[in-house]
């Protein structure tokens, strides 16, 4: 069993003056989960205190885990057609932050990956989105972020919270999960590309073109 060390603070734990440097390295530093994972904690994210969009998925896969780049695998390759962004465009750090529910690979369990760690989200959102004041919409990808994001407020299945997106603007915007595995999903659900995908990059568009004037960026949980 690996040890929690000192390291594995609380985000109460900092100061009031803490740089966003200072706090990116104490998540980078995050040992909190680490008796609970198959490989040292390697935490995956990108911030920057300028981005205008949040996207956050669910956990890092066994490839985006060895690699460290955030969505890079075939998940990836689809969400960022459902974008409407190139590689470049969607690694931007000065605009566009990706933080998942569980910023560490959990693991899998029969060929399946395991959930994202519970205690990853409670502690390091909060301080992330704090840091990101400029945020003016987050990408709910999956039911872990839905779950945390809109607690009660979400639909019954990823269907019913999907097809009420427009409920949810205009902080957040729900995704299902771009994976392979979805395929089946998105053929019996044909409105999501029709109808939610259009507005999706419309959307974004007018928030990262270098006119944007800023709305009222998204609340904290």
């Amino acid at each position: 069993m690996r040890s929690s060390s000192s390291s594995s603070t609380t985000s109460a734990d900092a100061g009031a003056t803490e740089t966003f440097a200072e706090l990116l390295a104490r998540v980078q530093a995050c040992t909190v989960c680490a008796a609970n994972l198959p490989h040292p904690p390697r935490p995956i994210l990108r911030v920057s205190p300028t981005a205008r969009l949040l996207i956050v998925g669910q956990a890092p896969g066994r490839r985006v885990h060895e690699t460290g780049i955030p969505w890079n695998d075939p998940s990836g390759d689809l969400l960022r057609q459902w974008l409407g962004m190139t590689r470049e465009q969607f690694y931007d750090v000065s605009r566009i932050a990706i933080v998942p529910t569980g910023l560490c690979y959990p693991g899998t369990v029969k060929g399946s990956d395991l959930p994202p760690r519970p205690e990853c989200a409670p502690l390091w959102h909060p301080p992330l989105r704090a840091a990101m004041p400029g945020i003016r919409l987050t990408l709910l990808i999956g039911a872990y972020a839905q779950a945390y994001y809109l607690g009660t407020r979400r639909g019954r299945t990823l269907a019913d919270t999907v097809c009420a997106w427009r409920d949810f603007a205009p902080d957040y915007l729900p995704l299902p999960h771009p994976s392979p595995r979805n395929r089946g999903w998105l053929k019996r659900h044909p409105w999501f590309e029709a109808e939610v995908l259009p507005e999706l990059r419309e959307r974004l568009g007018t928030l990262l073109s270098a006119g944007d004037n800023g709305g009222a960026p998204n609340a904290t949980r």
